[in-house]
């Protein structure tokens, strides 16, 4: 029996894929509330394909509880956010499940962290906490680090054909665990070190994250020379080796949006480029504020409340609020003493920041210039509600006449 810790956005969808597959899960997360919805039939966040996979997963028998259980296999999945002034990462609710695993696990009990960690969390944390319970690792002990690589939008999709790496300090060991993401895991399944696997996942979110960078950073540029960045990234894609991405109005998320973080904490005489590069994506929603004051200043508009914001989540089609470029822009406001935007998003049921809206009509009927932040779906195919709106498109999905732009 394999027990899940942490039925978040990474957790829930892993456990339920296992259980689908024939594997006894048990998932265990220390909110009530969660577990309680979750034994009521209902999935606590809206994925494509979860709730199907949900009902699977029930149908094979998973079960919900905020009880560790004694078993042979733990994966724990707890959030691990970032300091913001040292920007490490702060490996509390790891160390914090690590320590209510070893009062329940048998001998010989393998811990698999998922969580996303910065490269020496594991030496640096783990294992002193389990060396000063009196513990003996690789004996009373396994550990291995399997980090997630899925994302919101797409995550059952992924869970299913991604590749994997599997860091562990016993080969042996690894291939057990190799076993048991085969269950349910179609990708190459990778056998390494567990700083490897630490290292391996936080530099595919940074290659990411500096690659967004320099198309942030390019924006930038052409709005102070009054260039159309994207015509200019269009034809140098032409060019069989470049692929620049599209700018956005920032980097939300768990992932490209942190883990570059733990390399500038842990190396910050060594990681300047990233360093660079985090800022820049971080600058985006103070640049697009700035932007949404110009064009407000050039039509003539004084009151905030007559300027909407389109989407609250950090990316398109999902209910992930998590780092979200819009609410970073609205703390940028209050920052400046001033508030008012009028904010929607289809997504998002409840209500979350001040002026928020439920409906697409009345918010665009109270508005007179709409901000592009998401590229949901619902505003590509209503594109023609914002005839006769100032649109300032941050997503470039909008070809009506006098959009602004990035």
């Amino acid at each position: 029996m394999v027990n899940v810790i942490g039925l978040g956005y990474i957790g829930l969808p892993t456990a339920l894929m296992m259980a689908s597959h024939g594997v006894e899960v048990v998932g265990t997360d220390y909110n009530k509330k969660l577990v309680d919805t979750l034994n009521a039939g209902k999935t606590t966040f809206k994925e494509k394909g979860l709730d199907e996979l949900f009902n699977e997963a029930v149908k094979s028998g998973i079960k919900f509880t905020t009880e560790y259980q004694v078993t042979d296999t733990y994966i724990v999945s707890v959030p691990t956010p970032y300091d913001k002034f040292s920007k490490k990462v702060d490996a509390c609710y790891v160390v914090d499940a690590v320590k209510a695993v070893m009062n329940v696990c048998p001998k010989g009990a393998t811990v698999v962290i998922e969580s996303t960690i910065s490269p020496r969390t594991i030496d640096k944390f783990v294992r002193p906490v389990i060396s000063e319970n009196g513990f003996e690792i690789g004996k009373d002990i396994n550990l291995v680090h399997a980090p997630e690589r899925i994302i919101p939008g797409n995550m059952v999709y992924e869970l299913l054909h991604n590749n994997r790496t599997i860091g562990a300090d016993d080969a042996a060991i690894g291939e057990k665990v190799k076993v048991l993401y085969a269950s349910f895991c179609q990708g190459e399944i990778v056998v390494t070190d567990i700083r490897t696997a630490e290292m391996t996942k936080v530099v595919e979110n940074t290659f990411r994250a500096v690659n967004i960078a320099f198309a942030n950073e390019l924006a930038k540029i052409c709005r102070h020379d009054n260039m159309d960045v994207y015509e200019i990234i269009r034809i140098c894609n032409m060019h069989p080796r470049v692929n620049i991405l599209q700018p956005g109005p920032g980097v939300g998320g768990h992932c490209i949006s942190v883990d570059p973080w733990f390399l500038v904490g842990d190396y910050p005489r060594l990681a300047k480029v990233i360093d660079e590069s985090m800022k820049t994506n971080d600058g985006m929603p103070d640049f697009v504020l700035e932007r949404i004051y110009e064009i407000m200043k050039e039509n003539n508009i004084s009151d905030p409340g007559r300027v909407g914001l389109y989407g609250l989540t950090y990316k398109e089609n999902v209910d992930d609020m998590r780092e979200s470029p819009t609410l970073q822009l609205l703390e940028s406001q209050e920052k400046h003493l001033a508030k008012g935007l009028k904010v929607y998003d289809p997504f998002i049921c409840d209500d979350v920041v001040p002026k928020q809206y439920h409906d697409l009509d009345k918010f665009l009927e109270d508005i007179d210039l709409v901000v592009i932040m998401v590229k949901h779906n619902e505003i590509k195919e209503n594109i023609d509600k914002l005839n006769g709106k100032i649109v300032f498109d941050t997503q470039n999905i909008c070809n009506l006449n006098g959009t602004y732009k990035l």
